[in-house]
C-alpha cells in the first residue's frame, strides 16, 4: 500500500515538474519570440533541472518573472551561441570570459526579440 502511494506521489511530482518546464518554455517564447524553434524547450529543461541550483529553480523563475527567464536565456546563449566555455576551460576567470562574449550575447538576445 505505501509503495503504491509513494509511486503515485512520484508520478504527481514528475507531472507538476513537467508542467512547470512547459510554462517556463512558453514564457521564454513570449519574451524571445524569434528564438529558434525548440530552443525555448531546451532552455527550460536545462534551467529548471531539479536540484541544480540554476535560475529556473528560484522563486522568481517559478513565478515566471521576466528577469529570471531572461537570465536563463542569456546563460543558454552564452554557453551555446558563443565561445564562452573556451576561456573558462583555459583557466580564465568567469567575469573575464563573460566580458569577452557580452556583445555577442546582447546581439543574439536582440535577434531573438528580447522583449522587456
Amino acid at each position: 500500500m505505501r509503495a503504491r502511494q509513494r509511486e503515485r506521489e512520484a508520478e504527481r511530482r514528475a507531472e507538476v515538474d513537467a508542467n512547470y518546464v512547459d510554462r517556463f518554455a512558453q514564457r521564454v517564447r513570449e519574451l524571445f519570440p524569434r528564438c529558434p524553434a525548440g530552443t525555448e524547450r531546451a532552455i527550460a529543461q536545462h534551467a529548471c533541472l531539479k536540484y541544480s541550483g540554476r535560475v529556473g529553480r528560484s522563486a522568481a523563475a517559478k513565478a515566471l518573472d521576466a528577469d529570471a527567464v531572461h537570465l536563463a536565456v542569456a546563460a543558454h546563449v552564452r554557453h551555446v551561441e558563443t565561445s564562452y566555455d573556451k576561456p573558462l576551460a583555459a583557466g580564465r576567470e568567469r567575469h573575464e570570459a563573460r566580458e569577452q562574449v557580452q556583445d555577442r550575447v546582447r546581439q543574439v538576445l536582440d535577434e531573438w526579440g528580447n522583449e522587456p
